[in-house]
């Protein structure tokens, strides 16, 4: 199968990628659309963030090539590959008891040279990021005094001050009490809509990825079942098949977009 689309800046062929020594994905092909806010679902283990990892170079695969703007990500130096996507993995580790706005800061090492001093774009960057995040007045604080909701939001300040055309973020809502969440999904969604940035976020939440996502990808088993925007492919049977749930799928009332309403066990569907 041939995954070149003209609008793709991202794009897997034949992966094959394991996991602690098991392969979860097997022969598969992938390619995340330019401009668009693409949002990965599945159940645990079916390989979703074995793929974002590969896709960002964090990892190899097996078999099989991964693409970056027409060129083998392998091919790029690491500089480079930074210039183009920045990545917000499942966990990370702050270095000792670095500060809040030096963390941040780290974000703009793909674009400084060797010995270079801070610009007035990589301090705008910075404090722009922090903004956009609610971490201002942390800024002087030690990483590790934060709560876990506070560093997560430090991680992904970080990555917006990379200021890269495409953005890597798997499970970023994770630690984040319900408003933070809406923020960032809201962030996110403006990153796309205002700023034409592409996105390949990994989520959990079903009707988070229905209203955010402008394109979805469905996997399981190291498979993609169904990809699509939301509205056309997200029905009681596919979220079946992906999470063996009984479901109904209603309007949201909201953003007119699917939402998924699980059924007890002693529940039925309406007739």
């Amino acid at each position: 199968m041939n995954t070149d689309r003209p609008n793709a800046m991202l794009q897997g062929e034949n992966l094959t990628l394991s996991y602690d020594k098991k392969v979860v994905i097997r022969e598969l092909n992938i390619v995340i659309p330019h401009g668009e806010l693409t949002v990965i679902i599945g159940p645990n283990a079916c390989g979703k963030s074995t793929l974002l990892r590969t896709l960002s170079r964090l990892t190899a695969p097996q078999t099989g090539s991964v693409l970056l703007n027409g060129r083998q990500i392998s091919d790029y130096a690491t500089k480079e590959v930074a210039r183009e996507l920045g990545l917000l993995p499942q966990s990370s580790l702050a270095p000792g008891d670095i500060l809040v706005e030096d963390l941040v800061g780290r974000g703009r090492y793909p674009h400084q040279r060797l010995f270079s001093r801070w610009s007035d774009a990589d301090r705008l960057a910075v404090s722009e990021a922090m903004q956009a995040t609610g971490i201002s007045e942390l800024a002087d604080r030690p990483v590790d005094t934060l709560s876990g909701g506070q560093r997560q939001r430090v991680w992904i300040a970080m990555v917006l001050a990379q200021q890269t055309p495409l953005l890597l973020l798997d499970e970023p809502t994770t630690w984040l009490d319900i408003t933070h969440q809406i923020d960032l999904l809201e962030l996110m969604q403006d990153l796309n809509r205002k700023l034409g940035r592409t996105l390949v976020v990994v989520l959990h939440d079903l009707n988070h990825a229905c209203r955010y996502a402008t394109h979805l990808i469905a996997m399981r088993d190291g498979k993609i079942v169904a990809e699509g925007a939301p509205s056309e492919i997200v029905t009681t049977a596919l979220i079946e098949e992906v999470f063996g749930l009984r479901c109904m799928i209603i309007d949201d009332p909201v953003s007119h977009t699917p939402l998924v309403v699980p059924l007890g066990r002693a529940s039925s569907p309406a007739a």
